[in-house]
């Protein structure tokens, strides 16, 4: 076939066409989400209405997430590796956790995970951000793996060392946690810098911490895809506004990234179930894209 002979300002326009097209296909993760144009938003996280397991496990978390634990936990978490595996078994092995501190949903973690992914699939976001939804609560796997229950794994999160915000769920229950009413940690920056970033504080131990430091160096998802794991239950940061005396630059473009992801993660819950075993090529084709065959837990 001839060469298509080009003059200078044709070439322009289809040059100029072309990093449009890449301009929008690198924005494409933060667009509106558009499958929740017709969800009724107000039927998700419902606290006040909660059944009382709910609650429990919030009293509880409240109480026991201290400086002194969140120290112990993450040296445990340095100290040995759980199991090696891939991430769909990781996923079969979470298959027979309901999260008692999810007020939206009694159905399996992974159902969960594959609603969340086929969300963002079906907006057609990138691939990238459709395999964050599938693994975004693989975390989870703490309560196999020697959590003192669900209060250490699951539910919001929160920063530890300075006064806990009442933007957090339940924030009355804080005052039985001994860090309540400590000299340092109950003033608004602590032992913390003001804006210091959120890499430089810690937030309460959970899957978002765990899954967060498991992966971050055994894949390679982009920044925002790490952020949105690490992050994703911050809800009094992301969603509410608190703790943002403690933030920088960095958590800026982190922030957008959590929101960006959040309304597949909350507002799938409610959608149909799933056929596990039709989805499965699909994703293991994109989870090879992304991870080594296997993975220290």
């Amino acid at each position: 076939m001839p060469a298509l002979a080009l003059d200078g300002r044709a070439f322009d326009e289809i040059s100029d066409a072309v990093d449009t097209v890449n301009v929008l296909k690198g924005k494409l993760w933060d667009s509106q989400a558009e499958f929740v144009v017709d969800k009724d938003k107000t039927l998700f996280r419902q606290y006040e209405t909660a059944c009382d397991r709910v609650k429990a496990v919030y009293k509880e978390q409240h109480e026991k997430q201290t400086v002194a634990f969140n120290i112990k936990a993450r040296v445990d978490f340095k100290s040995r590796k759980r199991a090696r595996m891939g991430i769909w078994q990781a996923m079969e092995m979470l298959d027979t956790l309901v999260d008692d501190s999810d007020p939206d949903t009694d159905l399996s973690q992974i159902e969960h995970l594959l609603q969340t992914a086929e969300a963002i699939r079906r907006d057609g976001k990138p691939e990238w951000m459709q395999v964050t939804g599938l693994i975004h609560d693989l975390g989870k796997l703490l309560l196999f793996f020697g959590s003192e229950g669900q209060w250490d794994v699951v539910g919001d999160t929160f920063v530890v060392g300075c006064a806990f915000s009442d933007k957090n769920i339940y924030p009355e229950t804080f005052e039985g946690n001994p860090d309540f009413d400590d000299a340092v940690y109950s003033t608004e920056d602590g032992i913390y810098e003001p804006h210091c970033g959120l890499d430089n504080v810690m937030l309460s131990w959970g899957h978002d911490e765990y899954l967060y430091h498991v992966i971050k160096d055994q894949c390679t998802l982009p920044d925002e895809a790490l952020a949105m794991i690490r992050y994703h239950s911050f809800y009094p940061w992301h969603r509410e506004g608190a703790y943002m005396h403690l933030t920088n630059a960095k958590d800026v473009k982190a922030l957008a990234a959590v929101r960006a992801f959040n309304p597949y993660d909350l507002y799938s819950k409610s959608d149909k179930p799933v056929d596990m075993k039709e989805l499965r090529p699909y994703y293991e084709g994109l989870i090879a894209k992304f991870f080594p065959p296997e993975l220290d837990w």
